[in-house]
């Protein structure tokens, strides 16, 4: 991967923000609380991510440090979160993934719970499937589950774990972001269909169409605002 580090220091703050922004709206939306991470490559060995005993729904970002790939602190105040083993083995293996979210969403993790297929049931929610699912609930604290994440992952934009979580990843925190808020609210309709009947899914055609009407940077940064726009 050839070296891209961000070495600007305003384009470093800039980031920071970006990923404190983030994880605040998705604290506010449900999607983490007090457990969560987020992070942004800076370069083929360095990454933003918050601490992990910050308060998410109060993040600034002096609780945003810098790593490298082992989790040794480079810059800031705390450690990063145990499973920043997660952010790196997807970064080892997918040097187009720019962003990475991991979040322990309730009405996902309730369909790995029960052996639920995620079922493209919502036009965005349709950007995110097929869904891979990492046949292990246990934390991704260590390189061997790291790795196993990222096979299980592959070459998708998220993947879920059963009965832990889900991860996105995407070529700005912006998509990170934007992809589990849509994973998350066609898990909550899929969810809330089931207790009615058997909910529609979309054909493989709807699902191509969605793709290409929806996967826009216009359109994931009308969803980031929408978000954006909300926080305190």
């Amino acid at each position: 991967m050839p070296d891209t580090t961000v070495n600007d220091a305003k384009a470093v703050i800039d980031l920071k923000q970006q990923l404190v922004d983030c994880i605040r709206m998705l604290e506010q939306s449900d999607i983490i609380d007090y457990n969560g991470h987020a992070s942004i490559r800076l370069g083929a060995d360095r990454l933003l991510i918050n601490i992990g005993s910050c308060q998410r729904s109060q993040l600034t970002v002096a609780d945003i440090c810098t790593i490298d790939m082992e989790g040794n602190v480079i810059e800031g105040d705390g450690k990063p979160p145990l499973e920043f083993h997660l952010h790196a083995g997807v970064y080892r293996a997918r040097p187009d993934v720019k962003a990475v979210v991991h979040a322990h969403p309730k009405w996902s993790t309730f369909l790995t719970m029960t052996g639920h297929a995620y079922q493209p049931v919502y036009a965005q929610g349709s950007l995110v499937w097929p869904m891979p699912v990492l046949d292990s609930p246990n934390s991704i604290n260590n390189k061997a589950m790291a790795d196993r994440l990222a096979a299980t992952l592959a070459d998708r934009p998220a993947a879920m774990m059963k009965a832990h979580g889900a991860v996105t990843v995407g070529k700005t925190i912006m998509e990170a972001f934007v992809l589990a808020n849509y994973l998350e609210e066609n898990a909550y309709r899929q969810y809330m269909a089931l207790q009615i009947g058997k909910p529609y899914s979309f054909t493989e055609q709807e699902v191509a169409l969605c793709r290409e009407k929806l996967w826009t940077e216009s359109l994931f940064k009308r969803t980031w605002d929408h978000f954006r726009a909300k926080l305190n």
